[in-house]
C-alpha cells in the first residue's frame, strides 16, 4: 500500500513538472503558431498535460503488469495441460515446481491450492471432504490476494478520464467568458480582436486537451477491465478443473 501511494505521488509530481516545463518552457517560446497556441490555453493546460502524462504512466504500468507479470512466463494453456498431467500422476512436487516456473496469477492461485492439498492429503484422521474444503479455502484466499493486484490503478484511470473532461470543460468555460468579455468591451465600435482570439484559443485548447485524456482514459480502462475479467475467468476455469481432479482422487 505504501509503495502504491509513493508511486502515485511520484507520478503526479513528475507529471506536473513535465506539464509546467512544456507549457512555460516549450509552448510559450515556440515560433510555431500551432504549438504556441497551446500556451494560449492558459495555466489549466499544465493540469491537462499532467493528467495526460499520469494516464499514460498508468497505462504502461497496467500493460506490463497484466501482460508481463500476471500472464506468467509462458502460455497458460500449455502450463495448465502439463499441470493436469502432473496432478493426475500424483506428482505434486512437480506440479508445485511447474507453478513456480510459470508464475503469474493463475499459477499462484493453483499453487496455493496444490500446496495445501499436499500438506493434508496424507492425514488419515482427516476426511476427504475436509481436505477438499481446506484446499478450496486456500485457493479462495490466494485468489482474493491476486484480485487487487490485477485491478490496481484501474480506478485511477477511470478517475483521470472523469477529471480530464471536467478540467477541459472548466478551461472551455473560462475561455468563453474571456471571449464574451472581449465582445463586451467595445471601444469606438471595434471589438478587441486579440482578446477575442485569446479567449477562443483558450476554450478550444482546453476542450481538445480534456477530450484527449478523457477518451484515452475511458478506452484503456475498459480495455484493461476486459483483460482482468479474462484473467479471472481463466483462473476460475483452471481451479475448477484442478478441484474436480482432487475430488475424484478423494472419491467425492
Amino acid at each position: 500500500m505504501l509503495k502504491q501511494t509513493l508511486f502515485v505521488t511520484l507520478n503526479a509530481l513528475v507529471a506536473f513538472a513535465i506539464g509546467f516545463g512544456l507549457w512555460y518552457g516549450v509552448f510559450r517560446t515556440s515560433e510555431n503558431p500551432i504549438v504556441h497556441s497551446i500556451y494560449m490555453g492558459g495555466p489549466l493546460v499544465v493540469l491537462l498535460i499532467m493528467i495526460f502524462v499520469m494516464c499514460m504512466v498508468f497505462v504502461v504500468e497496467r500493460y506490463f503488469s497484466l501482460y508481463g507479470v500476471a500472464k506468467g512466463k509462458s502460455s497458460v494453456q500449455v502450463f495448465f495441460k502439463k499441470l493436469i498431467q502432473l496432478i493426475q500422476k500424483d506428482d505434486f512436487d512437480g506440479a508445485l515446481a511447474a507453478c513456480d516456473k510459470q508464475r503469474g496469477t493463475t499459477a499462484n492461485v493453483l499453487r496455493a491450492g496444490i500446496e495445501r492439498y499436499q500438506e493434508v492429503k496424507d492425514r488419515e484422521a482427516m476426511e476427504g471432504e475436509k481436505r477438499i474444503q481446506l484446499t478450496q479455502s486456500a485457493i479462495e484466499e490466494a485468489n482474493a490476494l491476486e484480485g487487487p493486484l490485477l485491478e490496481r490503478n484501474l480506478i485511477a484511470l477511470s478517475t483521470i478520464a472523469s477529471i480530464a473532461t471536467m478540467v477541459g470543460l472548466l478551461g472551455t468555460t473560462i475561455g468563453m467568458i474571456r471571449a464574451f468579455a472581449a465582445t463586451g468591451n467595445v471601444e469606438g465600435g471595434l471589438i478587441d480582436a486579440q482578446a477575442l482570439s485569446v479567449g477562443i484559443s483558450e476554450a478550444l485548447v482546453n476542450t481538445a486537451g480534456g477530450l484527449l485524456s478523457g477518451i484515452l482514459g475511458i478506452f484503456f480502462y475498459n480495455f484493461f477491465v476486459n483483460k482482468v475479467d479474462a484473467f479471472n475467468y481463466t483462473t476460475d476455469e483452471a481451479t475448477f478443473e484442478v478441484m474436480q481432479i482432487l475430488k475424484d482422487k478423494e472419491g467425492i
